[in-house]
């Protein structure tokens, strides 16, 4: 957590926090949804999350939506992250790691291929 020493601080925490909120509840083609029930807060959703966030925000990505939702009940696997671009079935991805995210956010996400070596069989 930044330390406030001023109002200043205060506001530029507060401006970052709504980028923040903006970049999750942003509409868009692109969906993806972190598993953040406890078995996936445990094993490092948090942490995905923030990955997602942050790529998001150095590539300033505009047509991502990024949501929470509860166990998605594949609790050795996780964290989880599903991912819907267009159309397209959704992609479950497992054992989420941050480094793990950047690859699926490069290679699904923008270059449309799927990460194979992480997807939960359908």
């Amino acid at each position: 957590m930044p330390t406030v020493k001023s109002l200043e601080d205060l506001k530029k925490i507060r401006e970052e926090a709504l980028k923040k909120r903006e970049i999750k509840s942003a509409p868009g083609s692109i969906q993806i949804v972190v598993g953040m029930g406890t078995p996936g807060i445990a094993a490092g959703a948090r942490e995905t999350l923030k990955e997602i966030l942050s790529f998001i925000e150095e590539k300033n990505l505009t047509n991502i939506t990024v949501r929470q939702t509860g166990n998605m009940g594949l609790d050795s696997l996780e964290p989880l992250v599903q991912v819907f671009v267009g159309e397209s079935a959704p992609v479950t991805y497992a054992k989420v790691t941050p480094f793990v995210m950047r690859q699926i956010m490069e290679q699904h996400v923008l270059g449309g291929k799927v990460v194979s070596d992480h997807v939960v069989p359908a």
